[in-house]
């Protein structure tokens, strides 16, 4: 019965981890199921398209313009 009693903290540290994990994977995990996708409405895909149009034009901002073929002939 001694015995029992330095066993009992010496197996309460992985059996508290354990528990912790378990309850950690569960709040990442609902069983609840998904709320069904719902199409987009045209105000949406009109805003999509001006989000995408609007991407597109900052990505040709930033993108390095080629050096005209010219100053590639040359040799210095």
């Amino acid at each position: 019965m001694d015995k029992l009693l330095y066993l009992l903290p010496l197996l309460a540290c992985p059996i508290g981890m354990g528990l912790m994990m378990w309850f950690m994977m569960r709040s990442k995990h609902p069983d609840t199921a998904q709320p069904p996708q719902t199409t987009p409405t045209a105000e949406q895909e009109q805003e999509l398209i001006r989000l995408r149009k609007e991407v597109e034009a900052l990505r040709d901002e930033t993108t390095p313009k080629a050096a005209p073929d010219s100053d590639r002939d040359r040799t210095p």
